[in-house]
């Protein structure tokens, strides 16, 4: 196994592609407030101006390209220009992202193709390019999947496709660098339903007015924390959110039940009366409004803001110590509890003369 090792924040340049929104975003400003030098890239250099601006102005270190992903020129001219700017890249976050909503007979090939051209192939193109990059130096590749890389949701058959595509391609990236012995870390991010701009910027299918994450939600700065962290530990997976997680267990275990509940509680979940802005609606083929980690539709249900779940895969040593303290306290209160108590007749003489017997 090659020794890698990977730099603190404060000492690396960081690429992202998905930058201008959503969890691209949120992991762009959080790695300037480590003083890390950020490279945004996506295909809205309006928005990326903004943000760029936005950034120094908070004294952050940042630049930016536009490009989309499913144009290989354009991502190694990104590449190039981000190491003009801030010389040799430590770390690449794959993280542009859309979606499309409908089922499989109504979806067209073409939309199919264009899904995986942004979610399967611009991952690939990233990879590649971010392999070559850090081969003889090292550094680290963290891919964005899903908690539907693991298990597939009804109506969006496409992107669980593409998500499961992007498992299996980090999954043998992985297993070859390490066998060519390249000191790169690859990383799969595996959020649950996070409260972006997703369901506002993909394509609608559904009839409905707007979509909605299946709760429970997360916030898209918990992504960031775990993106982060790849950045600058050697991790395999972390995955976002038990309530996710949750739901690719049950159909680890029981497909059936699992498929029948996605069948029959899959619309109502995913979609809501509240439509999104006409501005940001549908990206599929072009960028839309950008700007923001959170969607501008309201959330029907909280979000949730922390995680105890990914707080323990980021800090395991940590919670194994806690659970085992934990285990330790209780075996010592049941023992106690079990412990047999010293009967009247026990105790001995002296101390039952100075009771008055």
């Amino acid at each position: 196994m090659p020794s890698i090792r990977l730099k603190p924040l404060s000492q690396q340049t960081i690429l992202i592609t998905g930058a201008s929104s959503g969890i691209g975003l949120a992991t762009a400003r959080m790695a300037c407030e480590a003083g890390a030098r950020v490279f945004l890239v996506s295909r809205n250099g309006e928005a990326l101006e903004q943000i760029v601006g936005e950034l120094r102005g908070r004294g952050g270190k940042a630049d930016h390209a536009v490009a989309d992903v499913a144009d290989q020129a354009a991502m190694e001219a990104a590449a190039a220009q981000a190491e003009a700017v801030f010389g040799p890249l430590d770390s690449w976050v794959n993280d542009a992202g859309t979606s499309l909503y409908g089922t499989l007979t109504e979806t067209s090939v073409e939309d199919q193709r264009r899904l995986f051209e942004t979610n399967y192939w611009g991952v690939v193109r990233g990879s590649l390019i971010a392999a070559k990059a850090l081969r003889a130096r090292g550094g680290a590749i963290i891919n964005i999947g899903s908690i539907l890389s693991d298990r597939t949701i009804t109506l969006q058959g496409t992107y669980s496709a593409s998500k499961h595509a992007v498992k299996a391609f980090t999954d043998a990236l992985r297993m070859e660098l390490e066998t060519e012995g390249a000191p790169i870390s690859v990383t799969l991010i595996k959020p649950s339903g996070i409260e972006t701009a997703f369901q506002e910027h993909a394509r609608n299918r559904l009839g409905s007015p707007g979509l909605k994450v299946p709760p429970p939600a997360y916030d898209p700065r918990l992504v960031a924390r775990a993106i982060l962290h790849a950045c600058t530990h050697r991790k395999r997976d972390i995955v976002v959110g038990f309530g996710g997680h949750a739901i690719a267990l049950l159909g680890a275990h029981f497909p059936r039940a699992t498929d029948l509940l996605m069948e029959a509680i899959g619309y109502a979940i995913q979609t809501t009366d509240k439509a999104p802005r006409p501005d940001r609606a549908d990206n599929l083929y072009a960028p839309r409004g950008d700007g923001t980690e959170k969607s501008l539709t309201r959330p029907v249900t909280p979000v949730r803001k922390t995680s105890l779940f990914l707080e323990a895969q980021l800090h395991p040593v940590a919670t194994t110590a806690l659970v085992g303290l934990g285990a330790l306290v209780a075996g010592a209160l049941v023992a106690r509890q079990l412990a047999p108590r010293p009967s009247l007749f026990a105790t001995p003489r002296r101390a039952l003369r100075r009771r008055g017997f």
